[in-house]
């Protein structure tokens, strides 16, 4: 639900929260992005995985799956939707309005207008807010790159064509 102020918005947070719901937005390092819907073969990634991911989690009794548009707030800068987060039952962030911390797994879905922020600027938040997992999957190549937590920075772990091997949830999906 969208924050209603008694005066104008002081932080672009504010403003962000003011935005109409399912508004296709980020708030990346204090700057309001907004992109259009994804193409076809980026929505058919993220089912293929999240329907998987959700049928694991819920046998496994492991946590709870998401799908965009969902605001995960990660600081008073950074307020994300990313195309898959996954909480594990232990990590108790998950608010009616969203989810007010680090995911334990995030998948980005690249698209030609979003692929240099996912690679970037959201993958260095991601880290820096202790995001443990963070995929990042490629639908034009069937690529999936793994990125794991280590030491507080991000390590490189698997990169592999046509599904994602998560060390986290120990299961491999498949898109």
């Amino acid at each position: 639900m969208p924050l209603t102020l008694d005066r104008p918005p002081k932080t672009i947070l504010e403003v962000y929260r003011m935005l109409p719901e399912g508004t296709r937005a980020e708030l990346i390092n204090g700057t309001l992005f907004m992109s259009p819907a994804p193409l076809v073969n980026h929505q058919e990634v993220i089912t293929a995985l999240l329907t998987q991911i959700h049928v694991y989690a819920k046998k496994m009794k492991a946590g709870r799956v998401f799908p965009s548009p969902i605001d995960v707030y990660l600081n008073q800068k950074n307020a994300f939707q990313p195309d898959i987060v996954f909480i594990s039952t232990s990590n108790d962030i998950i608010r009616e309005d969203g989810i007010y911390g680090a995911p334990d797994l995030v998948v980005e879905v690249l698209s030609a207008g979003t692929a240099k922020t996912d690679l970037n600027r959201k993958k260095v938040v991601y880290e820096k807010e202790g995001v443990k997992e963070y995929w990042v999957v490629d639908p034009r190549t069937k690529t999936a790159t793994g990125f794991e937590l280590v030491d507080s920075k991000y390590r490189e772990f698997r990169k592999e064509k046509g599904k994602l091997n998560s060390n986290l949830l120990k299961q491999v999906f498949k898109f």
